[in-house]
């Protein structure tokens, strides 16, 4: 898996970060925070002007090509940022309502302008088609008063129509900034914006949905206490790691499968027993679940094909926008609360 942070034909990517960013090297890095402005500056997210075309196809007949128009059906297009020419995007139906990154960045400003939150990273993914946002939240968590997380809010938008606008809490471990993906039920940390009428309109929504930050923080701080407080033995970390990836020892006849599995489970067993990642945690519950994340978003494997910064890259994206990652720190996270 390449890393799909969109490049353009100059050699520059459309990614910023504020200072240098623990997931990769690419974009642009500035020393201090940035502004929404310069967000649409730097990681090349300004002036895209996303809109919709109505859709045609060409049908090819005895008297030659005639263009039909597709009904109810349009292409997003934007104006690519560096050559100025339009660029097709997705399609989308007649409800869907483009929401510009300008827009994006503005809606982060207004939610969170007396929390003195700060923008963090900014950047492109999959030419155009997904764009994302992330501020730094000022509280810290201290997990036991000694391993530190803090909060990010993250908004991601895509402009193909695959999904809808979302914004999230996302607590990152500071020692090695893995993304954590808790399950804390009793609290929300997302929220969604469809296409249909645009931003705008649901700032006040979004506001009162993740007023819950707090509460979410307050419950996630609760139970990785508990997890920080509770030791776990070497055969139990074992059986953690046949209960998280349970699907796949099902699926273990080949003997490339066996080695994916054998390689994993000696890869995380380094990480929760000897990494100076959990040095300061070894042995509980709180550290077996550092050592599953950091895995995912550190050291798992990704296409053989591609060097260290890209893998590094592509681990950072998968980290972000993957369904399945999630669902693997989600149950981690749930087998080992207490």
């Amino acid at each position: 898996m390449a890393h799909n942070i969109e490049q353009f034909a100059d050699g520059s990517s459309a990614f910023v970060s504020a200072r240098e960013h623990a997931w990769h090297r690419l974009g642009t890095v500035v020393p201090q925070e940035f502004t929404a402005a310069e967000a649409m500056q730097y990681a090349h997210l300004g002036g895209w002007n996303v809109r919709k075309s109505p859709l045609t196809t060409s049908v090819l007949s005895a008297e030659g090509v005639t263009t039909v128009e597709v009904p109810d059906q349009f292409a997003t297009l934007r104006t690519n940022p560096k050559t100025g020419t339009p660029e097709a995007l997705g399609v989308v139906g007649n409800g869907y309502r483009p929401i510009q990154n300008e827009e994006h960045a503005d809606l982060l400003n207004t939610l969170v302008s007396e929390s003195g939150a700060h923008f963090e990273t900014a950047g492109s993914l999959k030419a155009g088609r997904q764009v994302f946002i992330t501020m730094k939240v000022p509280n810290t968590l201290m997990v036991g008063g000694r391993d530190a997380v803090d909060l990010y809010l993250v908004a991601l938008n895509s402009h193909d129509g695959s999904s809808a606008f979302r914004l999230l809490v996302s607590p990152v471990r500071v020692v090695c900034a893995n993304t954590q993906a808790a399950a804390i039920q009793s609290a929300k940390s997302s929220y969604s914006i469809r296409h249909t009428s645009g931003a705008a309109g649901y700032v006040a929504e979004a506001r009162n949905a993740l007023g819950l930050t707090f509460k979410f923080a307050e419950a996630f701080q609760a139970k990785a206490d508990a997890m920080i407080s509770e030791q776990i033995s070497r055969d139990e970390f074992d059986a953690l790691i046949g209960a998280v990836w349970s699907s796949d020892a099902a699926d273990s006849g080949s003997k490339r499968a066996r080695t994916i599995q054998a390689d994993r489970s000696r890869e995380l067993r380094r990480l929760m027993w000897t990494a100076d990642t959990n040095e300061n945690i070894r042995g509980t519950r709180w550290a077996a679940y550092q050592s599953v994340t950091e895995y995912l978003d550190h050291t798992a494997p990704v296409s053989k094909s591609v060097g260290r910064s890209a893998a590094d890259a592509a681990r950072a994206e998968r980290a972000l926008t993957s369904s399945t990652v999630e669902s693997v720190k989600v149950r981690a996270f749930d087998l080992l609360t207490v």
